[in-house]
């Protein structure tokens, strides 16, 4: 207590030590160690994530709910990805399912990846009428500007011979120079 009689509290409010504690790990030791010098302090955690990993472990430590599903990776591999549902809010965190840390043995490829999982999983949201969708875009590890995204989502993007463009970012380059040029001719 104070001199006034109010009791003292903190706020903790951090972000995840990356590859060495989640966010809610972070709250929790710091609540610890402040506890052991100032026993009397009430705190309250509430961690936080930047949009890069950690942004649905966030959500799910507010109260939302985890939903796995079925996608595939950044070079089109196999895997599970979670966001976090609340009624009609959902929270997707494009780096637990195409972020650099889903790469298969570390292996880059900027131009080749693709962020079409990222649609699957946003897809999923909508389908169970998700309304508004908070989308956290750190650690992609496409550089393909979501494009992959809006294909999972029905969208078809062409090149100039009307073909569906291939996934990953090396098709878009010739693709916009395109665009752009006959936009530049009207």
């Amino acid at each position: 207590m104070t001199e006034r009689g109010h009791a003292t509290r903190a706020l903790l409010a951090p972000d995840k030590f990356k590859g060495y504690l989640t966010a809610a790990e972070v709250a929790e030791a710091l609540a610890a160690g402040m506890a052991e010098v100032l026993p009397q302090l009430e705190t309250a955690m509430l961690p936080v994530a930047d949009g890069g990993d950690g942004t649905v472990a966030a959500a799910l430590s507010a109260g939302f709910d985890n939903i796995t599903v079925d996608a595939v990776g950044p070079i089109g591999e196999a895997v599970q990805a979670s966001y976090a549902l609340d009624g009609d809010r959902a929270v997707v965190e494009l780096a637990a399912v195409v972020g650099l840390s889903m790469l298969p043995d570390g292996r880059f490829d900027p131009l080749g990846s693709s962020t079409y999982g990222l649609g699957l999983v946003i897809g999923d949201a909508i389908r169970r009428a998700a309304t508004t969708i908070v989308l956290g875009l750190g650690g992609s590890a496409s550089t393909d500007g979501g494009a992959g995204m809006v294909q999972a989502l029905g969208a078809r993007l062409l090149d100039s011979r009307g073909r569906d463009l291939p996934p990953g970012g090396g098709s878009l380059p010739i693709s916009i120079a395109l665009i752009s040029s006959r936009f530049a001719r009207r």
